[in-house]
């Protein structure tokens, strides 16, 4: 498995494997699969801020992705980021989404955030719920019923990991670039 930052070509790829997750799965309350350009454009800000976006190649394909995005757009968020995974049918149960989330976790220290937040779709989604508490998420609570997919309601799991000692000692390096208000 490689896993590297994503670029532009690799849009097509992601789109296939989030339209999956889109269509058949509740990961995600998004209900129309995005385009490649969608992807493209939704890939720009996140590299923009320098922030990671990567994807994991097994045999020469992308298996997965993974991308780190700014938590809140106010300015006292900027050492919090939200990640996002999503790994292709094929390749669930085969450690691309815990190697992309470890890998995940490592570059947002090296940028010296603070908190990791993980949004998850549905409470029963053990894959997701379980891959993050194995890499050090707490637990934060369960928003019920908050989206509707697939004919029924579905609950959002929060979970939290600190980074870098988390709220221990004051940050080091300015943070993200956000905006203001």
């Amino acid at each position: 498995m490689i896993l590297r930052l994503a670029n532009a070509a690799d849009a097509g790829a992601v789109a296939g494997i989030y339209g999956h997750h889109v269509l058949h799965g509740l990961g995600t309350f998004e209900e129309q699969p995005p385009s490649a350009e969608d992807i493209a454009g939704r890939m720009a800000p996140v590299l923009a801020h320098g922030l990671p976006y990567l994807v994991a190649e097994v045999d020469d394909r992308i298996a997965g992705f993974a991308y780190a995005a700014p938590f809140r757009p106010r300015a006292a968020y900027r050492y919090t980021v939200e990640d996002s995974v999503y790994v292709a049918p094929d390749a669930v149960g085969r450690g691309v989404g815990k190697a992309l989330v470890s890998r995940l976790i490592a570059d947002c220290e090296a940028l010296g955030l603070r908190q990791m937040i993980a949004v998850i779709g549905d409470s029963a989604n053990a894959g997701s719920i379980g891959l993050h508490r194995a890499l050090g998420f707490e637990p934060l609570g369960v928003a019920h019923g908050v989206g509707f997919k697939h004919g029924r309601w579905v609950d959002t799991v929060w979970m939290q990991r600190p980074l870098n000692g988390g709220e221990a000692t004051a940050p080091a390096v300015a943070g993200l670039a956000l905006g203001g208000g």
